[in-house]
C-alpha cells in the first residue's frame, strides 16, 4: 500500500467509525483529514479532499472546533481561514470523554433522578426497584471515575495507561 492509499484509506475507515461513537461520517472524515495533515488547511481544500459539500464541511469543522479538537487560524498573507487538528491524543481524548459524558452519561443520571423517590419506599416491584438501583450504581460509578480520569495529570495517565496496556 502506498502513501496516498493509506492516507485516504485511514480517512475512510476513521469516517465509518465515527457512526459508532456517536458522531457523523463526514465528521469524522473532516478530523481525520485535518489529524493526519502536515498543514492546516482551507474549507475548499478540505471539499476537494474529502469530496464533500461545503455545508457539509463548514458543520463538521464548526462542530469540531466546539469539541476543541480543530483551531482555525488566518495565515498571513491568505484570505482564507485555515484549520489544523488537535495533535495531542490525551487532549483528543480528553476532549471526547467530556463530550461523550455531556451527552450521554449526564442525562442517564438526571433521568434516574426521577426514580430516585420510588427507590427509596420501595412500595411497587422488587425487580423494578433493584433495577434502577443498579443503574444508578453504575452510572454513578462510571461519571466519578471519568471525572477522575480528566482530573489526572496527564504525564500521569499516559504512563499508567501505557503501562496497562504493555
Amino acid at each position: 500500500m502506498d502513501f496516498a492509499e493509506a492516507r485516504n484509506t485511514f480517512i475512510h475507515r476513521w469516517g465509518e467509525l465515527g457512526p459508532k461513537w456517536g458522531i457523523s461520517k463526514s465528521k469524522a472524515q473532516v478530523h481525520a483529514l485535518l489529524l493526519i495533515s502536515p498543514k492546516s488547511l482551507s474549507t475548499d481544500e478540505v471539499m476537494e479532499i474529502l469530496q464533500i459539500s461545503r455545508g457539509s464541511a463548514c458543520m463538521s469543522l464548526k462542530s469540531l472546533m466546539e469539541w476543541e479538537l480543530v483551531y482555525r487560524e488566518c495565515p498571513e498573507g491568505c484570505r482564507k481561514e485555515h484549520y489544523h487538528a488537535e495533535k495531542d491524543m490525551y487532549h483528543v481524548f480528553r476532549q471526547i470523554i467530556i463530550h461523550r459524558k455531556r451527552k450521554e452519561l449526564e442525562p442517564l443520571l438526571h433521568m434516574m433522578d426521577d426514580y430516585a423517590c420510588v427507590e427509596e419506599s420501595c412500595s411497587g416491584s422488587k425487580e423494578f426497584c433493584q433495577v434502577m438501583s443498579d443503574i444508578r450504581f453504575f452510572a454513578t460509578k462510571a461519571d466519578s471515575t471519568l471525572d477522575s480520569l480528566l482530573k489526572a495529570n496527564p504525564n500521569w495517565f499516559v504512563k499508567s495507561f501505557m503501562s496497562m496496556v504493555r
